[in-house]
């Protein structure tokens, strides 16, 4: 093959490349794909200009191609390192070699200065001086191209290694024609395209190019797959987002079913016609006898049941209005049971506007009073008090019944129990000695 033949076929290939690299840019709109394009432009400017006719059609004079043999691969190495820095992450990854390629593009700049300088003002030095600072220019990139070789390898990487591999091609290939040139080799005997200088440079480019493309490629293929992996991702914590959400709102519903079992049965246990019978007959008594308390214990029994039905849409209360209820429920205990009863609270300021689930307090006095000896003799102590890391204490003597006519089913603590677990709460504390029966409830902010 002929280096006329050579010289279009490896432009067309460039140009291939180009074009193939330009609709990945129009496809992706990444800024990669932007610098490859100046990259591979810079370099075709290059070749074409080269070709004496197409130099004759615009006119260049000698010097202007002097200048422009000189500069044209260099605005290609300025574009390569802004490439290099988007296609492997210099900036982060290498921030010493990026540091030395930044000042590596100032000296590059003051070169074409200085080749503008000897071409256009300094007749009398040129072509001595521009030889010599063509000379030193290319060993200085090459030196430079070692080093960021040398460096880049070092990630050990898919990527690093495509541009590794391209750049090498390149290396080797500018380093063939500079070893070429320096030899003389080109004359005006050159037939065949392997006997011209710079073709080791040409091939080494479309080899750069090649690799540069399948890691671009490689690039975006993992990319993609980055981005599936996202998306499952996104979609598998949507799909736990909303199974908790579900779980929530289950969790809410069977709050309120217990809700609603707690009020039924402590409205149950206020309906009791033994429990009704003793109290309309304490009341009976109190109206003959006592009509100011009677007027009290009607009212008392008033604010028992409001707050019963009240606490129907509420999942939560404040332990000043559950200590407002047991007052009043304490009240009607006392009158039934009179001196078998003594309660005792001592609940700080601070925590009276904590919550806890409403009835609470009802359920473990009423427990205390089910299994438990309520008499003049043997009264029932019923404690309720705080700690200073804001936990509620109920505390009771304990007075087991020799015959304990009614079972224990534990539903009343385990229903406190489900439902502090259900609102996400720490787990209250049921502890019994010899002589108390405790439990801790922590009350919620």
């Amino acid at each position: 093959m002929t280096y006329e033949i050579w010289q279009p076929l490896f432009i067309g290939m460039v140009i291939s490349i180009l074009l193939l690299n330009v609709v990945q840019w129009v496809t992706f709109r990444e800024r990669i794909y932007g610098l490859y394009t100046l990259y591979m432009l810079a370099w075709l400017m290059y070749f074409v200009f080269r070709v004496p006719e197409i130099r004759d059609l615009l006119g260049l004079t000698p010097t202007d191609w002097s200048f422009a043999r000189v500069c044209a691969p260099m605005l290609a190495y300025l574009v390569y390192f802004s490439f290099t820095d988007a296609f492997i992450g210099l900036r982060k990854r290498l921030p010493v070699l990026y540091r030395v390629l930044h000042y590596a593009r100032l000296g590059i700049m003051g070169y074409c200065l200085l080749q503008g300088w000897i071409c256009y003002l300094a007749a009398d030095t040129y072509p001595r001086l521009y030889n010599t600072a063509h000379d030193v220019g290319r060993v200085l990139m090459i030196g430079l191209a070692i080093y960021a070789i040398y460096k880049i390898i070092k990630l050990d990487d898919v990527i690093a290694r495509y541009f590794v591999v391209g750049s090498a091609f390149l290396l080797l290939g500018a380093t063939l024609a500079m070893i070429l040139t320096f030899l003389d080799e080109a004359s005006e005997e050159i037939v065949y395209f392997w006997q011209a200088p710079i073709t080791p440079m040409q091939m080494g480019i479309i080899l750069e190019l090649i690799c540069f493309s399948l890691g671009l490629g490689y690039r975006q293929r993992q990319a993609a797959i980055r981005t599936a992996v996202l998306e499952q991702k996104i979609e598998r914590q949507q799909e736990k987002h909303e199974r908790k959400q579900l779980e929530a709102e289950l969790a809410v519903q069977q709050l309120r079913q217990e809700m609603s079992e707690v009020q039924m049965r402590a409205l149950q246990s206020q309906l009791n016609p033994h429990f009704l019978f003793n109290s309309l007959n304490s009341l009976s008594s109190l109206i003959v006898e006592e009509p100011a308390k009677a007027e009290q214990f009607v009212d008392e029994m008033a604010s028992v049941y409001r707050y019963i039905l009240q606490t129907h849409d509420f999942e939560l209360t404040t332990l000043k209005r559950e200590l407002n209820f047991i007052h009043s429920y304490l009240h009607l205990m006392q009158t039934r049971y009179g001196r078998g009863i003594a309660y005792t609270i001592e609940v700080a300021d601070d925590f009276l506007v904590d919550q806890l689930p409403p009835l609470t307090l009802q359920l473990l006095i009423e427990n205390a009073v089910k299994h438990n000896i309520v008499s003049g003799d043997k009264p029932l102590k019923i404690y309720i008090g705080t700690t200073e890391s804001g936990w509620l204490i109920i505390r009771n003597n304990l007075q087991r019944r020799s015959v304990d006519r009614v079972k224990s089913t534990k539903k009343g603590l385990l229903n406190i129990l489900t439902k502090y677990k259900m609102l996400g709460q720490p787990t209250p504390t049921v502890q019994e000695t010899d002589d108390e029966f405790i439990v801790t409830l922590p009350l919620i902010r």
